[in-house]
């Protein structure tokens, strides 16, 4: 598991790793029941605080998106995706909604912009089947 903080960013260091992780688990990149990192080897890695990282798995755990275990350590859930449906929809509309005000500045016609839509998911899912026929250690590097 790949996670990066940026300290340009505004959000909070512990906030940036919680939304990582429930992005990550939403994309199936972790999978329900994978253990996390332990608190002090993903702090070293990140360099940061142990508290930092306590927070995040805290909070992770308090939002439903991992399952601590004490004396074994932190676990995916197996809750099928750590955005309730609310918030995925707020989200993805807010993305829409962009994507609208842009095409109307270019002028895009509206039949454009859904044939571009089409032909950006149909070359998702190309990439997407090209990605599960890959022999999974290959699969792993291509999602990094």
């Amino acid at each position: 598991m790949l996670l990066e903080i940026d300290p340009r960013d505004g959000k909070p260091a512990y906030l940036q790793i919680v939304d990582q992780i429930k992005y990550a688990a939403a994309a199936g990149r972790l999978r329900a029941g994978e253990p996390l990192p332990s608190i002090r080897r993903l702090a070293e890695r990140l360099r940061l605080n142990r508290n930092t990282v306590d927070k995040a798995y805290r909070e992770l755990d308090h939002q439903g998106v991992i399952e601590t275990v004490r004396g074994r350590g932190a676990f995916v859930s197996e809750k099928e995706s750590p955005f309730d449906e609310g918030y995925r929809q707020t989200v993805l509309t807010e993305s829409v909604d962009g994507l609208i005000v842009k095409a109307h500045h270019f002028r895009l016609p509206a039949e454009e912009l859904l044939d571009l839509v089409r032909q950006r998911l149909d070359a998702f899912a190309v990439k997407r089947h090209e990605t599960r026929e890959q022999p999974e250690s290959e699969a792993d590097h291509a999602a990094d």
